[in-house]
């Protein structure tokens, strides 16, 4: 699990707003259990390998999971059956919109072996895209299995600090990373700061009216600059 280097009520905050991205990018378009799963697509495992890094990318964000062989994947799914039962039969069953979403609020997960075709939710499968970012850090491929198959079970989960993709590099390349979390806090940076442009830009202006009186040479930049600079943020 990778430590958490932001402070807690920060880190809550940021959370909440990667909950609703989530949201908005799960399957069938809600967080209820109406949606049927779509129909399961056809996959050739032959061209998969044991320790593969498989990613799904969805609309919003990319679900990982590390190939086992036989058709099997290993992937961490949030979901709030561990934290309510011990009967595995229930558990296995694939995670429902609503499991996964309370999951994610209480912070409860499982790394579970599911099917591909459970694990794709018929979305399109890169094979090893990541190794490119890591180059000579990537483990050998039953190393990679092995580790995910020892993590095997109910774990504590954060959308920010322990998620699936976090899983598969620890299992791959040996350390826990989230390119997923590090682009959406920096793009929460990139809007504090436009927010902060903004409200510098205003400041500029009012002092401009101050200084220099009311016209419209010093009334129009202070209403429009800030005004543009908040509708690109």
């Amino acid at each position: 699990t990778m430590k958490n280097p932001v402070p807690q009520a920060a880190s809550l905050l940021l959370e909440k707003l990667l909950l609703l991205v989530h949201v908005r990018a799960l399957p069938g378009g809600s967080g209820g259990d109406s949606s049927p799963p779509p129909a399961p697509a056809y996959y050739d495992t032959s061209c998969f390998k044991r320790g593969d890094l498989l990613e799904v990318p969805r609309t919003l964000f990319v679900h990982f999971g590390i190939y086992l062989g036989e058709n099997r994947v290993a992937h961490l799914m949030p979901d709030i059956l561990p934290a309510l039962t011990g009967d595995r039969r229930q558990i296995e069953r694939v995670v429902t919109n609503k499991r996964l979403i309370l999951g994610v609020i209480a912070r409860t997960a499982s790394i579970r072996v599911d099917t591909v075709e459970d694990f794709a939710y018929g979305g399109s499968i890169l094979v090893n895209h990541m190794d490119r970012l890591f180059q000579d850090q990537v483990l050998g491929s039953e190393e990679a299995a092995r580790r995910a198959e020892k993590l095997v079970g109910a774990t504590a989960y954060s959308l920010l600090w322990n998620n699936c993709e976090h899983f598969v590099t620890y299992c791959r390349y040996g350390a826990p990373v989230s390119f997923q979390t590090d682009k959406f806090c920096e793009t929460v940076k990139m809007i504090i700061r436009d927010q902060r442009s903004v409200l510098a830009s205003a400041l500029v202006g009012l002092a401009s009216i101050v200084c220099l009186g009311l016209a419209p040479s010093t009334t129009l930049p202070t209403i429009f600059i800030p005004f543009f600079l908040w509708m690109a943020g």
